[in-house]
């Protein structure tokens, strides 16, 4: 093989990678969800009973909207009041609690 057939070869492989790697990060971009634009219906939500009554309580670590909830949560000291809901950060840092707000006060 001549050399100019293997810079050709190479090149192509690199053009190839260099695609690859563009389309990559084209498709982390479209999955990540800025923290104040996290959608609460696009997380699973468990119900559970805790001292207080029952609430919701989310642990879906793979959901780009769960992190982007956490982040948000983090950011408020892990609390926070939002669409109605009271959000809340447990102490083990991966889980996510939620209550709806009492209307009447």
């Amino acid at each position: 093989m001549s050399s100019d057939v293997a810079l050709e070869a190479l090149t192509d492989f690199l053009d190839a990678v260099e695609a690859g790697v563009a389309a990559a990060r084209s498709r982390i971009k479209a999955g990540k969800v800025e923290p104040e634009n996290w959608d609460p219906n696009s997380v699973k939500w468990n119900n559970a009973d805790g001292t207080s009554g029952p609430y919701e309580r989310c642990e879906d670590y793979g959901n780009a909207h769960f992190k982007a909830m956490k982040t948000d949560l983090m950011m408020h000291n892990g609390k926070m009041t939002r669409d109605g809901f009271f959000y809340w950060l447990f102490t083990d840092g991966s889980t996510v609690g939620r209550k709806k707000r009492d209307q009447t006060r």
